[in-house]
């Protein structure tokens, strides 16, 4: 949570600067912006991809009752 906090904010401060203002260590928040995804994480992209493309083809026509068919 902390680290998605300074990833998300890294245009308004310094990347240093909110690591103190979060207490992380800068080294730990270079590890973690380094760590590859997770295979449950490239499983939940490819869902999201395919439901995207669902969305795209029923011209947007399917909600989320629909697309959870």
């Amino acid at each position: 949570m902390k680290f998605k906090f300074i990833a998300d904010d890294q245009d308004a401060l310094p990347i240093n600067r909110l690591c103190e203002i979060v207490n992380v260590i800068l080294r730990g928040y270079r590890v973690y912006r380094s760590r590859p995804l997770s295979h449950s994480q490239c499983r939940d992209l490819g869902d999201q991809v395919h439901i995207c493309e669902q969305f795209a083809l029923s011209l947007g026509s399917y909600g989320r009752p629909k697309m959870t068919e």
